[in-house]
């Protein structure tokens, strides 16, 4: 007897409210489904298991519905507790938490039961020596096939509704990075012997290239282009506010040399220190200080036209420029472009710019900064490159089969329209890496990885405190250099505010225990 492989998924559509259902009824949708089943499964099989085996599944089978009668009791007692939640949140967000950790209990107990059978059917099909070898081959092969099926629709129940969630593959990235790379190259060649910032190899930054970017039409690539001082110049950082880690600011102050023996030997320049400063415009090209700077200091806005400049300058000469359609888009801290590909697939590049703190992976950098208003000449420490140096890390020592990334990208589907910001997630998750060993990250056991993920955040929530990854944590990976300032610093806390304001703690609480429900209706119905 074949078995349809994709009723379990059909009867979960059909039975899912039109709208919002909670944690409960979902769970007593998918037990009853599976627990039903299980039933059925001894009806497809039961002409080939000796009477032990099926004694034994029959008690299986009496045990799974006192418990599934049991659970489906007390979840309906819990769920008439939420209507208290505003009374107290806290023990609401445990109530989803505990409804969750039900569901992930009994997937585990009937996929181990549900493997059992199958290894026990396997076992019976060996030992029966009245079929034919022909015969046995094509029924174990039939049996199999069907019992594949089984399998796979029980474990991929989940996971079937995710897997779109996958956005910007490999090849998209190393499209940009070769797009961009190409342009850096141009720039060089257009700047060669001036006196404007040296471009460096540019860095993927971001979601996008980490691989769990939000599933969007157009994705947008952040690529940070590192600068250095030109010949006969020095940028030297000088930091603006002495603020918590992840806000500090900085000016870059650009301080010229003296030139004068070059001067005198090759004459081909004026000295920048003891010549006026019309004789300089009167004999020389255009220089850093009068094009990018304001006064003394860098100048963000500037440098962002410069780029922006440069870029539709270079597009011509690119082999990208004959198959690819540029268009270049309004830009204040940064340089964004949008290139639409022959296949009329569109993805958008932003450019930053910024300058490397010492020989680490900390850079001060073009990005926008907290502030209402912020000075055209203040530069944002910026943990970007480390971040995306962490994911590369950690995408080389995991299995083949991590899920990590996976779990990102449900967690930033469902924190869409949430006060959680993807800053956070990712900065739980990176924490979770470096504990969680990074075996415990299979396809197998991502649901358990994903109530860990949550866990934390619910625990961080009550303590109001998630500690900033690089500040002040002495087990960051030792391939990731780090400025003695965030190895001394003490551990910053990126909750501060939820226990400064209470109105905004009680509101992460009451947005916290929404998520649950997103989550299992994403899990069970796909959005």
């Amino acid at each position: 007897m074949h078995h349809n492989g994709g009723g379990y998924k059909g009867a979960i559509r059909q039975c899912w409210p039109s709208t919002v259902g909670t944690v409960a009824t979902a769970a007593m949708l998918f037990l009853a489904l599976l627990v039903q089943s299980i039933l059925q499964f001894p009806q497809m099989v039961g002409y080939e298991l000796d009477e032990a085996t099926r004694e034994r599944m029959q008690q299986r089978e009496k045990y799974l519905t006192q418990q599934m009668n049991r659970l489906l009791q007390e979840l309906e007692q819990k769920s008439q507790q939420q209507s208290g939640f505003a009374r107290s949140a806290p023990r609401f967000a445990a109530l989803h938490q505990w409804q969750f950790w039900v569901i992930a209990v009994i997937v585990v107990l009937v996929l181990t039961f549900w493997w059992s059978l199958k290894e026990r059917m396997s076992e019976s099909d060996s030992s029966d020596e009245e079929v034919s070898s022909s015969d046995s081959e094509q029924v174990q092969d039939s049996e199999e096939e069907d019992n594949d099926d089984d399998a796979n629709d029980l474990r991929g129940i989940f996971e079937e509704h995710i897997l779109h969630l996958a956005v910007n593959p490999a090849t998209d990235c190393h499209t940009v990075k070769e797009l961009v790379g190409n342009l850096i190259l141009v720039f060089k060649a257009v700047l060669a012997d001036s006196l404007f910032p040296e471009l460096q190899s540019a860095i993927g930054v971001g979601n996008a290239f980490e691989g769990w970017s939000p599933q969007e039409e157009v994705v947008t690539y952040h690529v940070l282009v590192p600068m250095k001082a030109p010949l006969w110049h020095s940028f030297h950082l000088e930091l603006c506010n002495a603020g918590e880690m992840q806000t500090r600011n900085f000016c870059i102050r650009v301080e010229q040399e003296c030139i004068c023996m070059r001067e005198r030997l090759v004459g081909d320049m004026l000295c920048f220190l003891h010549h006026s400063e019309e004789e300089l415009k009167r004999n020389q090209n255009a220089s850093l200080l009068r094009t990018l700077c304001t006064g003394s200091y860098l100048d963000v806005e500037k440098t962002a036209r410069w780029f922006h400049q440069l870029v539709k300058a270079s597009w011509v000469a690119l082999p990208q420029a004959s198959s690819c359609r540029l268009k270049m888009m309004p830009f204040n801290r940064s340089c964004k472009f949008q290139v639409t590909k022959a296949d009329q697939k569109r993805f958008i590049i932003e450019l930053m710019f910024g300058v490397q703190q010492g020989d680490s992976d900390i850079f001060v950098t073009s990005e926008s900064t907290e502030a209402i208003f912020t000075p055209s000449t203040m530069w944002t420490e910026s943990c970007a490159v480390a971040e995306a140096k962490f994911f590369r890390h950690m995408a080389m020592q995991a299995p083949h089969d991590s899920f990590h990334v996976k779990c990102m990208q449900v967690y930033t589907h469902i924190l869409v329209g949430t006060g959680f910001s993807d800053y956070t997630l990712k900065t739980i998750v990176m924490h979770l890496l470096n504990t969680i060993p990074l075996s415990s990250w299979s396809r197998r056991e991502f649901l358990m990885r994903l109530q860990d993920i949550m866990w934390h955040l619910r625990r961080c929530l009550e303590e109001k405190r998630l500690d900033h990854f690089f500040s002040g944590n002495e087990n960051v990976p030792r391939e990731i250099i780090l400025p003695p300032a965030f190895q001394t610093a003490k551990p910053l806390n990126l909750f501060k505010h939820l226990a400064q304001d209470l109105d905004a703690h009680a509101q992460a609480l009451y947005e916290f225990s929404h998520l649950q429900d997103r989550l299992t209706r994403l899990l069970f119905y796909g959005h």
